[in-house]
């Protein structure tokens, strides 16, 4: 079959009046915004609890209430253009987003702020896949790869910016202006799209044929979703099936989901449309973009959270880290928008898999307690570079063979199954650090018996005794400067291991990409699917 993929009809491909580049600036930069408000409250959550009279736990909701709103609308996003309209959906979640995030910098106390975190989270859910969907119909095909090289701008460097900048203007202003400085941003990109996005026939025509609300699919999916998302948040904290709060949802986000899917799966206008998932290629690029999600967000947790906790770096330096591969990815991508007009998605795609399982592999390699800054910020820069040449070819391969009206569907499921990766793959990580550190502790722990340990207790004994200690301080604090030691070496084990099975499961969707159908570009710019 062949297919012009979004934004064709048989009428021809549509073209919008306005400048197609300034168009993708426009919903790149609402984009960009959202994505951005994804990772930069992190740093601030001390300040926030500090200044709001809340406890540490208590202000990590400010993460996960917004991450739960968030993955809700964005799988429903294709039935909302339905009922809205496209252009009149994207306006309506940047002035909301916008106006929210003034909100959450006047909040007076916490339960207003996770409030309007909600309000925040939901309405900027349907910028990521609107962005996507209005770029796919702006561009021709042989141009889409570039346009979508300026969005994955949005997707990969956003989430490495956030906490550095999150963590400037926590330092040197307030934490409120990590919210404040969405304001003249939202305000520009609602001029810009306002003026310059246009809706393209079909969506009239699709919008004629809508009709209903699925209260059903959506219930199951908020309560899947929200179940889901609270327990991969919660799970590490609250010691997993350990804890019966954690099970409990656990079990009620597996019942819910498999639900909605049945639901969703024989209603004639779903809120979310599985049978998508009938077509191998969005099957499949929509499995890479979850593991996508998880290796890139993990590792955006990993070097940081190693550098602050085990080599003492201030969180504004190990920041800088993340932002050095940021930076490099924003010259790669446009050179990678060029290659999808000369070589097959899947190819391009299985080169950034291998790519990335062997940054991962070198990773597993290279870190240790004696690494140098330059070292950890090269380590980054290779494991960057392979997302580049992954997220815009899967995101091409994802349209392959689909009809134009059901364009806003399929980057919705893709931003939602990105976004849950990077849920259950910082989950995943912490949860592994957490547990193999103590499995390496014990088993280090043995060589405590041994005579070359009681040598070197002994030695560092004397030392500080020399330095002026008493006998009994001396010998205490040796033991636990050593123990220190011992606890520091489990943990750069467990970060090792993370890192190999990061590659594994890198090398595992390498072999998944030549499954893919192959696309080609044929004349007059349409793409071929054999």
């Amino acid at each position: 079959m062949s297919d012009a993929g979004p934004g064709s009809s048989g009428e021809g491909i549509w073209q919008p009046k306005g400048n197609p580049w300034i168009i993708a600036a426009a919903v790149s930069l609402a984009a960009f915004m959202e994505v951005l408000d994804t990772s930069i409250a992190n740093v601030a959550l001390p300040h926030i609890a500090g200044n709001l009279g809340a406890s540490n736990d208590e202000s990590t909701w400010v993460l996960t209430s917004y991450l739960v709103s968030n993955a809700i609308v964005l799988p429903i996003s294709g039935w909302l253009v339905g009922w809205l309209g496209r252009k009149r959906f994207f306006l309506t979640c940047i002035v909301s987003f916008t106006v929210s995030s003034l909100l959450c910098g006047i909040a007076p106390n916490l339960g207003l702020l996770l409030f309007f975190r909600v309000l925040q989270g939901a309405f900027g859910g349907g910028l990521q896949p609107m962005a996507q969907a209005i770029l796919g119909d702006t561009f021709p095909p042989e141009k889409r790869g570039l346009a979508f090289a300026l969005y994955g701008v949005t997707a990969i460097c956003a989430p490495a910016i956030g906490p550095t900048l999150g963590g400037w203007i926590t330092d040197n202003y307030s934490w409120r202006w990590i919210f404040y400085i969405n304001v003249p941003v939202g305000a520009l990109a609602l001029a810009l799209v306002y003026q310059l996005v246009e809706d393209p026939p079909y969506l009239a025509r699709l919008k004629k044929r809508l009709s209903g609300f699925d209260f059903i699919g959506f219930s199951l999916l908020t309560l899947g979703v929200g179940a889901l998302q609270i327990a991969l948040d919660k799970g590490q904290e609250d010691d997993w099936f350990g804890s019966n709060f954690i099970t409990t949802l656990v079990a009620i986000a597996a019942a819910a989901l498999v639900a909605m899917v049945i639901w969703e799966w024989f209603q004639k206008e779903p809120i979310v449309d599985v049978r998508l998932f009938k077509n191998f290629n969005v099957a499949t690029t929509n499995l890479m973009f979850l593991m996508l999600g998880a290796a890139l967000f993990s590792s955006t947790v990993l070097m940081p959270q190693l550098l602050q906790t085990l080599m003492g770096y201030p969180a504004q330096k190990a920041g800088m880290v993340l932002s050095a591969g940021a930076i490099v990815v924003l010259v790669v991508l446009p050179m990678v928008g060029k290659l999808t007009t000369r070589f097959q998605a899947r190819h391009i795609i299985a080169f950034g898999w291998i790519g990335l399982a062997v940054s991962m592999y070198i990773s597993s390699k290279q870190v240790d307690l004696l690494m140098s800054f330059r070292s950890a910020t090269l380590l980054r820069v290779w494991q960057y570079i392979p997302v580049a040449f992954l997220f815009v070819p899967l995101t091409l391969a994802g349209y392959v063979g689909l009809p134009a009206e059901k364009a806003n569907a399929a980057a919705g499921l893709m931003n939602f199954m990105r976004n849950m990766g990077q849920s259950i793959g910082t989950s995943a990580v912490t949860t592994l650090i957490a547990r193999r550190s103590q499995y390496h502790q014990s088993v280090l722990a043995e060589y405590t018996a041994s005579s070359p340990f009681h040598a070197s207790l002994t030695a560092l004994a004397m030392r500080l005794t020399r330095a002026g200690l008493s006998v009994y301080a001396a010998q205490q604090q040796a033991m636990g400067r050593l123990y220190a030691m011992v606890q520091a070496q489990a943990a750069i084990l467990s970060y090792v291991e993370v890192y190999w099975l990061l590659s594994v499961a890198s090398a595992i969707m390498f072999a998944a990409s030549f499954f893919l159908k192959r696309n080609e570009l044929g004349k007059g710019g349409n793409v071929s699917v054999h």
